[in-house]
């Protein structure tokens, strides 16, 4: 039986050198809407004015990217999401890897920091996206059906890992800053998804599980199951 019971860390990115780090990503967000609160200020309205700075740190809150440390714990399978699960079991197939697989669901509210991480060590084999619809991320229509951006990962033991960002309903923008035949390490962040989202992983099927339904997780943290 493998021993899972390590309780070392590590580092996948380097650290940020910021407070309050804040993902590339979201500059131009924040610059657009400060301006709007800047020229609301100029021209006398208060009210609105308000509501722009309101809105600005909401959005700067959104964007927030912090540091995380990664369990180095062998053959575990870290969250690449912030959010809670809201799907977790076996999937006889799916669009992305061919036979059963051990499909983990996470949902991310507006509230969840949107910055994803590698959940597993390997070799990125494919990425795939399709421009599809927008229902409710936490609807399971969204998992095939939503615009989404598959990414299928190989790991040294040649298992197959697939985790899919999926838009939702007021997300439009899907992230992906990897390519494939990069080499990635477990915890790296590798994108984002923009106001709102889900994240699936699909894993072999004889999986065993770190979460159930209903748990809260946090991407590059959390262990969501050990590869057998």
């Amino acid at each position: 039986m493998t021993d899972h019971s390590t309780n070392t860390f590590f580092r996948a990115d380097p650290q940020n050198p910021t407070a309050f780090p804040i993902a590339k990503a979201g500059w131009p967000f924040i610059g657009a809407s400060a301006f709007v609160t800047f020229v609301l200020a100029l021209t006398g309205l208060a009210p609105l004015a308000l509501t722009g700075i309101l809105v600005t740190l909401f959005i700067c809150n959104f964007f927030r990217d912090p540091d995380r440390v990664t369990p180095d714990k062998i053959d575990a399978v870290i969250s690449p999401a912030d959010g809670r699960i809201v799907f977790m079991g076996i999937v006889d197939e799916n669009p992305f890897v061919e036979g059963p697989c051990l499909k983990i669901g996470i949902f991310m509210n507006i509230f969840n920091v949107h910055v994803n991480r590698i959940p597993y060590a390997g070799k990125i084999k494919k990425i795939s996206y399709f421009p599809g619809k927008f229902y409710a991320a936490d609807d399971e229509k969204a998992s095939t059906d939503n615009e989404h951006n598959a990414v299928i990962l190989t790991t040294k033991n040649h298992q197959k890992i697939c985790f899919v960002q999926i838009a939702g309903l007021i997300a439009r923008r899907i992230i992906c800053q990897i390519q494939e035949e990069d080499n990635v390490i477990c915890g790296q962040r590798f994108g984002l998804i923009c106001f709102g989202s889900r994240v699936d992983v699909y894993l072999p099927a004889n999986t065993s599980p770190g979460v159930v339904k209903g748990d809260k997780v946090k991407a590059g943290t959390s262990i969501i199951g050990y590869l057998q």
